[in-house]
């Protein structure tokens, strides 16, 4: 039993890699959540997990019948693993992205509307962090005023290890785009709104790999607000969200850095560190006055920590998903908008892509 007196919630973690392991700690220091099995071909010594091991997710279904499950094996077999979790009637946290492809997340999307009971979260794990439901709320309560435009980073030298212990972080469906950018775009997605239109240049040359290295986006959103975001799994910088919080040990913290400039016809906004840069009530609210600085309040919480703790009320059908199916689909379908922007050279309309995407998934 927990403190408030609800039984733990029993959780399976599939997938023991770099995602996985961390979802292994956070399961084993939260308090209403027991982990019951882990699921990875790939690992033959489960002791130091402290629970039984599988080598696949049908059997421990079967023999351990968990209350949840949290999914963090390849992207590619992401939406087959949720579905198969779904029909056993568990509840489910998806590690992003929701699949490796728009067209396989439609599927997913389709069974969690066709099942009543589907209790189903998506991993963007950084919406639950309190800079940014801050910053949200600044946003769209018009402290910054009128929004005309963002610019984003996240820029820092993966070790080669990452790519040669995990073969499947150099194929397609991989790549700084859907392992890293999509968390970025999701997050402006959250604060500002749907992207209208989108174009990217991309790059290989630093790694050579077939998946991008580097990559550089231009946005309009639908309100008129214009952005822009650059990011490279090859180069060194202090500039990101994993370096701008203290997310996982993973990623030494670098303080007071930031990975996003929003910028309003009242006052700009960085973020996280949650820095407002305005003019004061007593002078003239233009470029001769001087800015005032202040820092808005955000209790320090991680973010993953918040996410398990959402999850284990989803998972207890308390709530319902802060990041559904659905909107991570439509943030998957911008990471392909921008995909297809970067090898074509094209302007891509966001909503008409999707849509497009759609019927070719339904056809």
């Amino acid at each position: 039993m927990t403190v408030s007196g609800q039984p733990a919630v029993r959780i399976a973690v599939i997938g023991a890699g770099f995602m996985g392991r961390q979802h292994i700690e956070f399961v084993h220091a939260a308090a209403g959540a027991r982990l019951v099995a882990v699921v990875d071909p790939a690992v033959t010594d489960g002791e130091a997990f402290g629970c039984p091991l599988f080598d696949g997710t049908a059997a421990m279904l079967e023999a351990v019948r968990p209350d949840a499950v949290i999914i963090a094996n390849p992207n590619r077999v992401h939406v087959d693993t949720a579905i198969e979790c779904l029909g056993a009637g568990v509840a489910v946290l998806l590690e992003k992205p929701i699949a490796s492809t728009f067209g396989d997340s439609r599927r997913l999307v389709r069974e969690v509307a066709r099942r009543a009971d589907a209790r189903l979260l998506v991993g963007h794990h950084r919406r639950h962090h309190p800079a940014i439901a801050r910053a949200r709320v600044a946003v769209r309560e018009g402290e910054l005023g009128q929004i005309v435009a963002v610019s984003g980073m996240w820029s820092a030298r993966k070790d080669d290890a990452y790519f040669s212990d995990l073969p499947w972080h150099r194929e397609p469906g991989a790549g700084v785009m859907l392992i890293n950018v999509v968390h970025d775009l999701d997050l402006l997605r959250h604060l500002l709104g749907e992207v209208a239109q989108i174009q990217a240049m991309k790059s290989h040359h630093a790694r050579g790999l077939a998946v991008e290295d580097t990559i550089s986006l231009s946005l309009r959103f639908d309100s008129g607000a214009v952005g822009s975001f650059l990011a490279s799994d090859a180069g060194v910088s202090p500039w990101g969200w994993d370096q701008a919080t203290e997310e996982t040990a993973a990623f030494p913290y670098v303080p007071d850095e930031i990975a996003y400039r929003v910028v309003g016809t009242r006052a700009g906004l960085s973020v996280p560190n949650l820095a407002m840069y305005g003019y004061h009530p007593s002078v003239a609210a233009d470029w001769h006055s001087p800015l005032s600085r202040t820092y808005l309040a955000a209790p320090p919480r991680g973010s993953f920590q918040a996410q398990l703790d959402h999850f284990l009320d989803v998972a207890r059908g308390d709530a319902p998903p802060l990041v559904s199916a659905e909107d991570a689909s439509r943030t998957l379908a911008l990471v392909e908008a921008a995909t297809w922007a970067a090898q074509t050279g094209e302007t891509v309309d966001v909503e008409r892509f999707r849509v497009d995407a759609i019927r070719a998934a339904d056809s």
